[in-house]
This record gives structure tokens, C-alpha cells and sequence, in this order.
């Protein structure tokens, strides 16, 4: 009995190969045939009918040509479950798809096998065999198993299983088509040029790096003289291109790692995030990408989200100093000014007929279209500040100095309150008297930028005493930083060391905060 090779035929619903006769073309898959083993029939198979009547076809010539009995081996040999037809055709899938191609082999095979299945049994029968590389049962000998279980036991308890495997393939649910595939090719993620499977690129930084060291050779021996022990110059250009080679692998390596931790091939949720962001924050991300080389992600996700916190701040302040350019006194006067200011930009627009009609069947609409969402700048300049910004601590001490009578001369548990004159003096505020010999000066916002941060009383009192509205905030800061070390209160004398002006001009301005209640007389 010679081996069988692979026959080009169609393959059943069960799998394995088909044998047909190559007269009356009947299905011999499972019986007896007849093999010509002339040199000019190359795999010739007959029925036992067409054999019988001495039947042909092509260069097959029935008189003199020999051929060979092959029966069906459904027996077993090395195994209880498997026949050695099954191990023969085992054996060939091997040598045909290679190891490890168990899909390709369970198919080979036929007799509804399992890849999982074929695999486990070559590894416990042929590599984990006592004898290996042979079976456990090699010997032409043994014949326990075969005087164990007869053929037509076998082969009922085959066709048993054939079956009831057949009924778990009809009636198994059908398999859901994948969304996605899973080869490892630059076509299958969602970033062009990827494989995901081994983790590179189709073209990889310094992708022409290979080719200086692609034709290089090193073969025992070369590269040292022999007479001086040295190594010669070609080998020294040698070391010296796979030391570049080296490092640029090195850059390779960094740049995907960076690539990984800030999870960049995410490309899909990183379009998204963008699209949420204004223009402006995207344009300062983009300028910041650049860091994210020298950072882990958790610390560039801090240090972006403190760039466009700076943004904010800025946008808002920017907003809040036009707004009093404009003279506009509190931020509900500012949001409606924003709103007409953007009614009169859209009325200047020219529109045209294809517009006006979109204007109309807007207008028509039942429902207006969403408004946008607010940018972090126009959070910060709102009537109402959301409940996020508003510290509970801030809350709780606003609603205790609303509810808190001071009485005069007395201060608050010992501490100062500096309200610039929004609360609700101590004691009756007088206008600070001119110094006779000293000119008032007028100050305005061309002359003094800082003058919106003082109320009506200072603005007064540094025209009076003639100094700009920066250093007497300076001077106000260190005069009640000294009161708040003294329990509030503050020596006259100690006032005029600290200001550091004219000693009349000192004590005007002690004589100003102590009728004002921010600083108690010592």
C-alpha cells in the first residue's frame, strides 16, 4: 500500500479529501479503489466496477500496466479515536501545509475535525511519545489496539461521531462577519501605514537605514592584522556605520514610544476631543505637541490643560478690559453688549438669495438650532459663575459677612477686611482735606492705567496727596499685612516708616484707612 497524495477533487460538506473514479466518475472516497502504478498514469484511480470490466480512459491501459489494492485503513493503530487512514492523512497535511497550519490540516483531513483537535493529538502521540521522534505503538507488532476494537465497531463508532457533529454544524448559530480584520497588514487600522500585529510602520523613521548595512559581511577572523594585532581600517568604517545604524534604531525605538504613551493611534477619539476645542486651543495644542517627547501622558495632559487655562484667563481679561473701555460696569451689561455686538456683525453681512432663504425656513423652523458651547473664556466672564468655580469656603464666608454687624471701632475676630470700600463702612468716611503748598493732581486712565482698582474715596486721596494709584496699593498691602500681625491695629508711627513718603503724606493715609475700619489706632 503506497501513501497517498493529494488528489484535486472537490471537498465535502465534511471536509478531507475526495477520491473519484476517472471512468464513470463515482464518488470512492470511502471504499475500496484501484490505483494504476504505471509512471504514465499519474494518480489513476478506478472502482472495483470499472476495474472489473477492465474499463479505461487517457494513456491508461488496462492490459500491462500494474496497479495497486487500496482499501480503506479504518482501524486503529495509535490511538482509540483516530484510524490509520486518519494518522496517513494527518502525516501528508503536515508535510503538505507545514506545522502549525491546523486549520489547513483539520480540513485535510475531513471526518469534521477540529484544528484544536488534530493539534492536541500530534502533540500527545508523536511528541510526547516515549519513543519520540516515533509513536508510542511503531512497532509493526503491536496489534493491542487493533484486537482491542474490531473494524466494524471502529468504523460504527466513526460514522456515529460523523453524524452527530453534522447535527451540531446545522444547528450551530451562524458566525458574525468581523468588523474588522485582524491580518497584520498597513490596510487594516484605522491609521494608514500601521500594522498593528507587529507593531511597526510601512515606513519607519530613517526608513532607508538598512540599506548602508544590508551587503555588509563579517566572517571569523577579519579585521584584525594578523602581524600587528589591530584592527585595519575597513573594519574600523565597518563598526563605525553599525554604530550609526545603532543609534538611528534608537530613534526608531523613541519616537514609537512616544507614539504608544501618548496614545496617538487612537485616531478616531483624538479627532473627536479636537473637535470640542476652539480654534485658538487646538492652534496652542498643536505648538505644545512638541513637549510631549520630554513628558509621560499624565503630565502633558496637565500641562495642556494649563496652557488652555491660561488661554481662558487671558481671553477673559482681554474681554473685561475692552468691556471697561466701554464703560460697562457689571458682566450681565457685558453679556448683552457680546449678544448685540454679534446681532449687528450678522446685519452687515450681505446676504444673498440663497441665504435669505435659509435665513427663512430657520426662522420658520419650530425648532431653533442648538447654540454652541460656551468657551472656557466666556465661562469665566458670566453673570453667574458655574458651581464648579465657586469655592465652598468662599460661599460659606460670604454669607457670614452678610449676616455679621460690626460695630464701630471694633474689628472682625481680630482679622482685617479689605473690601475696597464695597461693604459696609465702619465708621462715617470723610473726604481727605488738600495740604496747603501741594498741587492735587487729576488722575484719569491715560495718566493712570490702574486707576479702575480703587474706589471713589482713594481715587480722592491720591489725587490730594499726588501719587499714582500703583504704589499706593502697594503701600495699602504692607500697612494692613503690618495691622494683621498686630491684631489689627497699627502705630501712626509705624504707618509713616512703612509708607516711606512725605510724613505728612504717611499720615494721611493711616488717618484715611483708620476712618475707613480697615486699621484700628494703636
Amino acid at each position: 500500500m503506497g501513501v497517498i497524495r493529494k488528489k484535486i477533487a472537490a471537498r465535502g460538506g465534511e471536509g478531507g479529501v475526495k477520491y473519484v473514479c476517472d471512468v464513470c466518475s463515482a464518488d470512492i472516497t470511502s471504499t475500496v479503489r484501484i490505483r494504476c502504478a504505471h509512471s504514465a498514469c499519474n494518480e489513476y484511480d478506478l472502482c472495483v466496477q470499472c476495474f472489473a470490466q477492465g474499463a479505461s480512459s487517457n494513456a491508461h491501459q488496462p492490459q500491462t500496466h500494474p496497479y495497486r489494492v487500496i482499501e480503506q485503513n479504518s482501524f486503529p493503530i495509535f490511538d482509540r479515536e483516530w484510524g490509520a487512514d486518519e494518522e496517513l492523512l494527518l502525516l501528508e497535511g503536515a508535510q503538505i501545509y507545514g506545522l502549525g497550519s491546523w486549520a489547513d490540516i483539520a480540513d485535510h483531513i475531513g471526518g469534521y475535525r477540529s484544528k484544536d483537535e488534530v493539534r492536541d493529538h500530534y502533540l500527545q502521540v508523536y511528541v510526547d511519545s516515549p519513543n519520540f521522534p516515533l509513536p508510542k505503538r511503531c512497532s509493526p507488532h503491536d496489534m493491542e489496539l487493533a484486537n482491542e476494537i474490531s473494524r466494524e465497531e471502529f468504523q460504527s463508532r466513526k460514522k456515529r461521531r460523523i453524524e452527530e457533529r453534522r447535527e451540531a454544524a446545522k444547528n450551530a448559530p451562524t458566525l458574525q462577519a468581523k468588523t474588522k480584520p485582524t491580518a497584520s497588514v498597513p490596510s487594516c487600522h484605522e491609521i494608514q501605514g500601521y500594522m498593528p500585529g507587529r507593531l511597526e510602520f510601512e515606513t519607519e523613521f530613517c526608513n532607508e537605514a538598512e540599506e548602508a548595512v544590508q551587503l555588509m559581511q563579517f566572517d571569523p577572523g577579519d579585521g584584525i592584522n594578523p602581524r600587528t594585532g589591530e584592527l585595519e581600517p575597513e573594519m574600523e568604517l565597518k563598526l563605525t556605520v553599525m554604530e550609526i545604524y545603532n543609534c538611528r534604531l534608537t530613534q526608531r525605538v523613541e519616537r514609537k514610544k512616544v507614539i504608544f504613551e501618548h496614545n496617538l493611534l487612537d485616531y478616531r477619539e483624538n479627532t473627536k476631543s479636537e473637535k470640542k476645542r476652539s480654534k485658538e486651543e487646538r492652534d496652542l495644542l498643536n505648538k505644545a505637541k512638541p513637549f510631549a517627547r520630554m513628558m509621560n501622558r499624565v503630565d502633558f495632559e496637565q500641562f495642556c490643560q494649563g496652557l488652555i487655562d491660561e488661554l481662558n484667563l487671558r481671553q477673559a481679561i482681554a474681554q473685561l478690559q475692552e468691556w471697561r473701555s466701554l464703560r460697562i460696569g457689571d458682566l450681565r451689561s457685558g453679556e448683552k453688549y457680546e449678544q448685540e455686538k454679534q446681532a449687528r456683525i450678522q446685519k452687515s453681512i450681505p446676504l444673498g438669495s440663497m441665504d435669505r432663504e435659509r435665513l427663512a425656513s430657520a426662522q420658520r423652523s419650530k425648532q431653533p438650532p442648538p447654540p454652541d458651547p460656551p468657551s472656557g473664556a466666556a465661562l469665566l466672564v458670566q453673570p453667574e459663575l458655574p458651581a464648579r468655580m465657586q469655592s465652598p469656603h468662599v460661599i460659606a464666608e460670604a454669607e457670614k459677612l452678610s449676616n455679621m454687624k460690626v460695630e464701630p471701632g471694633q474689628v472682625n475676630g481680630g482679622s482685617v477686611i479689605v473690601a475696597n470700600g464695597d461693604s459696609t463702612p465702619s465708621k462715617h468716611k470723610t473726604l481727605p482735606q488738600p495740604i496747603p503748598g501741594i498741587q492735587p493732581l487729576a488722575l484719569s486712565q491715560d495718566n493712570a492705567p490702574d486707576l479702575h482698582l480703587l474706589t471713589p474715596e482713594e481715587v480722592k486721596l491720591c489725587e490730594v496727596l499726588r501719587i499714582q494709584p500703583k504704589p499706593y496699593l502697594m503701600i495699602k498691602e504692607q500697612i494692613l499685612k503690618e495691622a494683621v500681625k498686630g491684631n489689627g491695629s497699627l502705630k501712626r508711627k509705624q504707618a509713616k516708616d512703612i509708607c516711606r513718603v512725605d510724613q505728612q503724606k504717611g499720615g494721611r493715609i493711616f488717618d484715611f484707612m483708620v476712618n475707613a475700619g480697615w486699621v484700628v489706632k494703636a
